[in-house]
Order: structure tokens, then C-alpha cells, then sequence
């Protein structure tokens, strides 16, 4: 019979995962146990005689990916959450050695035959596509390589795993600062960041490079060379330590490519993926860099023209300028300010807001659980419920910190197994509103990030319901995984929607309709920019790891791409690599945000744009793409809601539409 520790396994399971006061000694314990456990699984996986069925291989090899789930996604978030820096630090030793198992068990052909080797007779389809993806997964990792060859693919493996450490944690504890000379130098941003922002003894004040900092300076302040002073702090985050750091994660992934019969690391990367090969990802970019050029180009042009009325000498856009003459532009152009919008984006009411539309939509209902232990006493812990039942379990780490992670990303805890374990993922933002003397207003986009984080963490919620933790969750090929993410930052752009939440917070009114359709005429503006600067990003990811690295100067490589893709000019004695995180991560598939774009735009013509909080759509669309998990192809789970193939029709529309003011 299948047994699961009873600490894993529900009913018993439904408890959080976190442990008030839980020393990091105790924490590394939990997950070393995790990995004995996840040993013993394996050991009596293999221990089996004769015939293989799912009840003696498949059901033991799931437990051991129960035991590797959890012990890896709590010591991943740790290590970029916890307050306490011994403890970030013990959680990424403890995270090293979780990952070492991991490559060890994709390693073992013993384990791999064992699967290889199992009668499917009368399974599933759940369970015979989670069989096949998982042996594909295996010899991509390398298991049918010679045992001289593992043992180098291994190495180079848990190598890999301290570089992207090393590449994350210099991002995350650069904590530079930008001095303001004299509150004259804050003329243009919001009463409230100015409030919030008092002169030293020395008149001088103090700014961080996060976001709550960053990017109003940079979107409204008059003096440019504040503006400028933040530009280059913020693009030169871990610099220089991550220079050579980044260099070392190319040509290690290269030579990993290599052992796996892989010509570079892009080749090997996409092979999984729904887009196939490093060749179909260039030419996707290149397809996308050529529908938005004309339209970026124009844009450019527009700021350039409206600079001139400041500077008539100006002959060109700065990189620090573009947000400040965009906003300046949709003032003027289309009337609109967007100081005006902050206001009714308080941060609570934004929150809460975020969960009333999340219920209306997909049938749940959530409740804060003011009680549940966390790590710090930001942290709020929420659950969600259908029908009176306990489905899911997340936490809100929302405002900035010392030493925790900057920038916005949803972290699995751990992926559901239906009847077994309860899932959990907590999101990880940087947004205002953790002074209580603050009003915590925030920018329009941080509304737009928070939906978008959601969304992920709605797709783990409602994916983690299915009977194997191999296909729980957000499994799917992963340049699919942007897609409902992305799709949920539709209803930001709609006046219903938002008038549930956005009130302003002195009167309590909502916002107006005028203002959002202003809005989103004025954020049609920027779109082509917009799109370059991501196919920038998207074609210096493939370029850094498409050939050998003694091909490739990362500061060439950025200088280049910005110049080929861009209207904007790249700025000379900047190194964005360094800070851009997804460089490990996401590896040479950052086109995947676009890919996935493409897809939620098809996915959303298929709603109501005059009713958006009609449920109907959105539960067969939770039915279809959510709950689904990792259980099917990801283009099989859009035709299951298209009812056709997807196509590039709805992203084009959008691409040169000029309004989406919905009326």
C-alpha cells in the first residue's frame, strides 16, 4: 500500500506550513527529514519484484516528488523572504542540498527503468501523460548518458545550483541608495511620497532603489537629474559582482547542453517547451520586434517632439526620460494625470478588491487568518474556500524589507494532491502601504502587477487538486505559465471592476468612468515601446545562451540588442544584465511573456468586455485551463477552452488598436 508521512498528508495536512518562532536549525531538519523520507520512497520503489503496476512504482515515485515539492519550494521562498539573514543563508545551504537529490533522482536510471518498465493498462489519461512527460523529462536530464557522463552532468548541476544563488542573492542584497539634495528635487511627485520622504539633518533626503522609490521618481519628478541619479543605481544593481558571475552561468549551462547531446543551452531549454526549438523562439521574437517596430518608432518620435518643447536643442530620448515624458504626454494628449488615479488606489482597499473580484469570478470565497504563524509580522495568511470547504492556502508578503526579495513573483509553499495535501503559495510584491502613517497609494501598474501575481496564484490554487503531485499545480510547458497571469490583468482595464475596490481614500468615492477610459486611452500610448523593451529582454536572454560563450560580452550583447530592437537608445555605462533575475531562471526563454500574451489575449476574446464579472466564462475557463494543472499539453488546455486552435488574430487587434476604453 501507498504511505505518505502523516506530516505530508491530508486530512491531516491542512495546517500551515509555517511554525511560529521556528529557529533555521529547525527549518534545514524539516527539510533534511523531507529528503530521508523521499529516500526510503525510493528505496522501496526499487525494492519491488516482478510485475510493475501504479500501486508499487508509480504511486512510491509520486510520495518521493510529495517530499521534494514541499522541501524545495519552503527552503526556495526562505532564502528570498526571511527577515533574518543566518536564516535566508541557512535555507539556501539546505536548498543546495534539496537540489542535489533532485539531480541525483533525474539521474537514476534504476528509477527511470522502473517507471519505463510499468503496465498502463487501463490508466487514466492523467496518469498515462504524467508517466510520459516524466520519462521525456528524464532523458532531457540526461539518465540514458554513460555513468562517466551523469556524474559530470551532475556536477556541473549542483554547480549551477550555487551560481544562481550566488546571481540572486547579490540582486537582492544590493541595497544602494539615491540622494535627493533638497526636498526641491522631489518637485513634480505626489504630495504623499514627499510626506513620506522627510530631509535629513542636513536637508539631504534619503531614497531606495525599490520600487515604491524607484519608479514614481522616475515616472514624475521634474529634476532630471534625479531622475538620471535613479536610472543608473537601479540598472546597475549588482554591479559589477554579477558580471562574472552571469559569465559563468553561460558557459556552465553550455557545457551541461553539450553533455546532452545539445549544440547550446537555448536548444536544450526549448525542447519542452510548446514553441520546440531555440529557432521557432528567434523567429517568434523577430515576428513580434517586426508588428510593434512602426509603432515604437512613432511613439519615440512623440516623446522626442515633446522634449523639445523643454529642450529645443534635444536630438534624442533618454532612457531616464521615457516614463517622465510619457506621463507628461498623457496629460497633455489625453487629459489625463496619473496622479489623479492614485488616490483611489489605496493599497488595502486595492487587496481587498483583488479578492472580491477573484471570488465573483471563480466561486470562492476567502478568509484572513489573523492567528497563522509567519515568518514576519507583515505577513498576512489568507485560505480560500468552495462551498464551505478549505481548498487552498496563501500569504500576502507584500512591502519591502531588508534583505528580501525585490521585485513581484508568486512562490509555490507546496502543490496540492487531491484527498492528500491542501496547496499553498504565498505572494512576494514590493507594493506601499506598510507605514501606518502612509496612505499607501499606490501606482496604477502596481494594480496591474498585483492582479497578475494573483493570477499565478490562483492557477496553483485551483491546479492543486489533482490525484499526482507530478501533474498538480502549475506544471504546464512554462511558456504557458505567463498566460492566466496575464489574462487577469484585463479587468484592471475595466470601469466596473474597478469601481468595487478603487474608492478614493479621503471621500470614499469610486473612481470615475472618465478617469479609467482616460486611462486606458492614455495607456495605449507606449504600447509599441513597451513591447520593444520586452523583445530586448526576450532576444538578449536567447543571445547570451543561443552559442558558445566565447561568443558573447554581455555588455556588447545588451548594448546591441537595445540598438537592433530598440527606439530608445541604450545608455552607456549601465549593465541591466546584472539585475535582470530571469537571466537564471528563466534562462533564454524570456520570449515566454510575449508567447504566453499572445495566448491570453486569444483567451479573453472569448468574454463578455460589457459584463467582465459575469462568472459564467470564468468558471468554464477555471474548468478548462486551471484546474487542469500540468495534466495536459498546454495547447490542448487553450483548444479546451477556445474550442479551436490558438491563433494571432487577438494579439494583433490588440497590438494596433488605439483604445480599449470599454464602454
Amino acid at each position: 500500500m501507498m504511505s505518505i508521512d502523516p506530516a505530508l498528508a491530508a486530512p491531516v495536512n491542512d495546517r500551515p506550513f509555517w511554525t511560529k518562532g521556528l529557529p533555521a536549525a529547525e527549518f534545514v531538519k524539516i527539510q533534511e527529514d523531507r529528503l530521508k523520507q523521499a529516500q526510503a520512497s525510493i528505496d522501496r520503489m526499487l525494492a519491488v519484484k516482478g510485475k510493475r503496476d501504479l500501486e508499487n512504482t508509480l504511486a512510491p515515485y509520486d510520495e518521493v516528488l510529495t517530499y521534494l515539492d514541499s522541501a524545495a519550494q519552503q527552503s526556495g521562498l526562505m532564502q528570498e523572504v526571511h527577515p533574518d539573514k543566518a536564516f535566508r543563508d541557512a535555507a539556501e545551504g539546505v536548498a543546495q542540498k534539496i537540489s542535489a537529490f533532485g539531480t541525483d533522482l533525474s539521474l537514476n536510471r534504476p528509477v527511470y527503468d522502473a517507471l519505463a518498465s510499468m503496465e498502463l493498462t487501463g490508466a487514466d489519461a492523467d496518469t498515462k501523460f504524467y508517466v510520459e512527460k516524466t520519462l521525456r523529462q528524464f532523458r532531457l536530464s540526461g539518465v540514458d548518458k554513460d555513468e562517466e557522463t551523469r556524474k559530470k552532468i551532475k556536477a556541473l548541476n549542483d554547480e549551477l545550483v550555487l551560481i544562481g544563488q550566488e546571481f540572486a542573492r547579490n540582486i537582492r542584497e544590493d541595497k544602494d541608495k539615491v540622494i535627493a539634495e533638497n526636498v526641491g528635487e522631489l518637485d513634480g511627485l505626489p504630495q504623499d511620497f514627499i510626506d513620506a520622504h522627510k530631509p535629513g539633518p542636513d536637508g539631504k533626503i534619503t531614497l531606495t532603489i525599490d520600487y515604491p522609490d524607484s519608479i514614481p521618481v522616475l515616472t514624475y519628478a521634474k529634476s532630471e537629474a534625479l531622475r538620471k541619479r535613479m536610472f543608473f543605481a537601479y540598472q546597475n544593481r549588482a554591479y559589477p559582482q554579477n558580471m562574472a558571475v552571469l559569465d559563468k552561468m553561460a558557459a556552465r549551462r553550455f557545457e551541461l547542453a553539450n553533455l546532452l547531446g545539445f549544440k547550446t543551452w537555448a536548444d536544450y531549454v526549448t525542447a519542452d517547451k510548446m514553441i520546440k526549438t531555440s529557432t521557432n523562439a528567434s523567429e517568434f521574437i523577430s515576428k513580434i520586434v517586426a508588428a510593434s517596430k512602426e509603432r515604437g518608432q512613432k511613439e519615440a518620435q512623440e516623446l522626442l517632439a515633446r522634449k523639445r518643447k523643454d529642450d529645443p536643442t534635444a536630438t534624442q530620448i533618454n532612457r531616464w526620460e521615457t516614463a517622465y515624458y510619457s506621463e507628461l504626454l498623457k496629460r497633455e494628449k489625453y487629459s489625463f494625470d496619473g496622479q489623479k488615479v492614485r488616490p483611489y488606489f489605496q493599497y488595502q482597499k486595492v487587496k481587498q478588491g483583488v479578492l472580491d473580484v477573484s471570488a465573483k469570478l471563480f466561486g470562492v470565497t476567502f478568509k484572513r487568518v489573523t492567528d497563522a504563524p509567519v515568518w514576519d509580522q507583515q505577513v498576512e495568511c489568507w485560505e480560500m474556500f468552495e462551498g464551505g470547504k478549505l481548498i487552498g492556502r496563501f500569504y500576502l508578503d507584500m512591502h519591502p524589507r531588508e534583505g528580501k526579495y525585490n521585485h513581484a513573483a508568486q512562490f509555490g509553499v507546496r502543490n496540492g494532491v487531491e484527498g492528500k495535501q491542501i496547496p499553498e503559495a504565498t505572494l512576494v510584491c514590493n507594493l506601499p502601504g506598510a507605514d501606518p502613517n502612509d496612505p499607501g497609494l499606490m501606482e496604477y501598474d502596481d494594480v496591474v502587477t498585483f492582479f497578475h501575481e494573483f493570477g499565478h496564484l490562483l492557477h496553483t490554487l485551483f491546479a492543486g487538486h489533482r490525484k499526482w503531485i507530478g501533474v498538480s499545480g502549475i506544471q504546464t510547458e512554462w511558456d504557458f505559465v505567463e498566460a492566466p497571469s496575464q489574462m487577469l490583468e484585463e479587468w484592471t482595464r475595466d470601469a466596473k471592476t474597478l469601481q468595487t475596490f478603487a474608492k478614493h481614500y479621503k471621500t470614499g468615492e469610486p473612481i470615475p468612468a472618465e478617469f479609467v477610459e482616460q486611462q486606458n486611452r492614455a495607456n495605449e500610448f507606449g504600447k509599441g515601446l513597451q513591447v520593444s523593451t520586452q523583445m530586448v529582454y526576450a532576444r538578449l536572454s536567447l543571445s547570451i545562451y543561443d552559442r558558445s560563450p566565447s561568443e558573447v560580452d554581455t555588455d556588447k550583447l545588451v548594448k546591441k540588442t537595445y540598438s537592433d530592437i530598440s527606439p530608445i537608445p541604450y545608455v552607456e555605462g549601465t549593465h541591466m544584465q546584472t539585475s535582470f533575475g530571469h537571466l537564471d531562471g528563466y534562462s533564454a526563454i524570456y520570449y515566454t511573456y510575449m508567447w504566453s500574451l499572445v495566448i491570453a489575449k486569444d483567451m479573453f476574446s472569448k468574454f463578455d468586455k460589457k459584463n467582465l464579472l459575469d462568472p459564467a466564462v470564468a468558471m468554464r475557463y477555471r474548468k478548462a485551463v486551471l484546474e487542469p494543472g500540468g495534466s495536459k499539453p498546454a495547447e490542448q488546455l487553450v483548444e479546451d477552452f477556445l474550442g479551436r486552435k490558438p491563433g494571432f488574430e487577438a494579439y494583433q487587434a490588440w497590438l494596433n488598436s488605439d483604445a480599449t476604453a470599454r464602454k
